[in-house]
């Protein structure tokens, strides 16, 4: 018997393509490459994240497709950030139109 087969575990093409595209989207949702590789392997019941990293690398365009998903995730956080900002700003200005307005309607001696 073989020595180096008796640890080896042989996965289905489709959950390395699932694991590949779980890591692209939780990537895209913010999470760190590592995170998200580690993440995947628990929850497919994969035995390391490093077989999760091994399949990401060895495919270029799952490779490139993670390294795309982390630009937009960090363009996700970009965005977010502007738009509590722009949130902010618009509650500031409809309270300064309310006031505003309540005098205007006040009577002026």
């Amino acid at each position: 018997m073989d020595v180096m087969a008796i640890g080896t575990k042989r996965y289905p093409a489709d959950l390395k393509r699932d694991a590949v595209e779980m890591v692209s989207q939780l990537v895209a949702d913010g999470s760190s490459e590592w995170a998200a590789m580690k993440k995947t392997a628990d929850l497919l019941g994969i035995g390391s994240a490093e077989t999760v990293r091994k399949w990401v690398r060895g495919i270029p365009e799952a490779a490139a497709a993670v390294s795309q998903a982390a630009g937009d995730g960090e363009e996700v956080t970009r965005l977010r950030k502007e738009n509590a900002e722009l949130k902010r700003a618009n509650g500031i200005l409809k309270a300064a139109a309310s006031f505003f307005a309540a005098e205007i309607d006040r009577p002026h001696r």
